[in-house]
């Protein structure tokens, strides 16, 4: 088969500040799924993105070429419609757990194809897996099944979906090119779409514990993905949310599995509840469903009892006992005062240093492994009180942990607080 372009060409043609035409870039994605462009010319091309940019059609273009590399998802045998959010991921982000059954609850169909984590921020697929017996691989058609009998599922993206991406997303990591913008907007919305959810409410986290720290760029992504959605024919809006802190109380899988499951139960902690339900409310409006509030559905049990009822169709026992790691250390305080602040990244780190993440894809996760937050800004604490406490099944993890979470916490003695992100930095509709 002679080929079409030559991949230098095209290479060439990005390092000097050109634009790729739609031909190019249709050839240049087949080509390198087909093993026709290698990864060493793929890498090159990747690096002059990351380095040039796209312009807006360059980067719909690349996103389409993505999608259409494998299948696209259809829903319409539901009915109800679809409506799905998607997070950029930060410290203790278990928003995905408690979200989908409660807009479920509230007369949305949730398709919820998620990840696992991979660094400092956890996913959702290794907080899911804690329960014993879940299970996260599920062809097409059970998936259609859950939603069918829940109104939700969580759950992998099979195979089928943009394989284009897979490919990519697995080199991006290894050649320092995952921070280009159009590759991130292209990487998150060609399995977004291909998912087939009609209505998408992206989450994109700011602040230093999340992958956009800076607020500009984090608005910048979000913008780019808006875009791409509305061209795709799918209903999106993004929020721009705080990462300066961890969410919640906890980081780590189970410890994770455990507060969305408070949260369900009409408690957990106030920040996890107010986002829960601001995208809850986000979701349903996109999605034209006007029927239950949010809030009484956490209140009344009926989102948990799509939470007991989504977790049994995919294998998993709701009512046994979630796994806890062997060996517990606990970090008191050295002063008393006003916790001024919290720096999400260090705490996120010790989690995924006690076991919690994987320093590289296919390694596995310690279920009970994590950080418990006993006081987060704000609050006041004396001297010899617990600010965390750190879990692992590997006592030799400590160490290193301590190492990040040492100094992840100010105390001031005159009760000041530290200038934090408000909840909503940005929306973009």
């Amino acid at each position: 088969m002679t080929e079409k372009f030559a991949a230098v060409e095209i290479i060439a043609a990005k390092r000097d500040h050109g634009s790729l035409s739609d031909a190019q870039i249709d050839w240049v994605i087949d080509a390198y799924v087909r093993g026709v462009v290698a990864d060493e010319q793929m890498s090159a091309l990747l690096m002059a993105i990351l380095l040039n940019g796209m312009n807006n059609q360059e980067v719909a273009r690349w996103t389409d070429a993505m999608l259409r590399s494998g299948e696209r998802l259809s829903w319409t045998e539901l009915d109800r419609p679809t409506v799905d959010k998607h997070s950029t991921g930060g410290v203790g982000d278990k928003i995905t757990l408690p979200l989908a059954p409660l807009v479920a609850a509230c007369g949305a169909a949730v398709p919820q194809l998620s990840g696992r984590g991979l660094g400092h921020t956890g996913g959702t697929l290794d907080k899911m897996e804690s329960i014993p017996g879940w299970r996260a691989s599920l062809s097409n058609a059970e998936m259609l099944s859950v939603l069918k009998q829940c109104g939700a599922v969580i759950c992998a993206a099979g195979s089928g979906l943009a394989p284009a991406d897979k490919k990519l997303y697995a080199l991006r990591d290894v050649t320092a090119t995952v921070e280009a913008i159009p590759l991130i907007a292209s990487s998150i919305m060609s399995k977004k779409i291909a998912e087939g959810t009609s209505a998408l409410v992206l989450d994109v986290k700011t602040g230093n514990g999340a992958f956009m720290s800076d607020p500009n760029r984090a608005k910048e992504l979000a913008t780019v993905m808006v875009a791409l959605g509305k061209a795709a024919g799918v209903k999106t809006r993004a929020l721009v949310t705080a990462m300066d802190q961890p969410l919640g109380l906890t980081a780590g899988n189970a410890l994770e599995v455990r507060e969305s499951i408070e949260v369900l139960q009409g408690g957990g902690p106030r920040d996890v509840v107010d986002l829960t339900l601001l995208l809850a409310r986000e979701m349903l409006e996109l999605a034209g469903v006007h029927g239950k509030d949010p809030e009484r559905a956490l209140h009344d049990g009926s989102a948990m009892d799509i939470w007991r009822k989504m977790v049994r169709a995919q294998g998993g026992d709701p009512d046994a006992p979630l796994p806890k790691a062997r060996e517990v250390h606990h970090v008191l305080s050295k002063e008393s005062g006003t916790i001024s602040s919290m720096h999400a990244l260090k705490v996120g780190v010790a989690a995924w240093r006690l076991g919690a993440g994987r320093s590289r894809q296919g390694e596995k996760v310690q279920s009970g492994a994590g950080v418990e937050i006993h006081k987060k800004p704000g609050e006041k604490i004396q001297a010899g009180e617990p600010l965390f406490t750190l879990h692992t099944d590997e006592p030799e993890r400590f160490e290193r942990a301590l190492d990040s979470i040492s100094d992840a916490v100010a105390i001031s003695k005159d009760g000041s607080i530290a200038a934090h992100l408000p909840l909503v930095v940005d929306r973009i509709s």
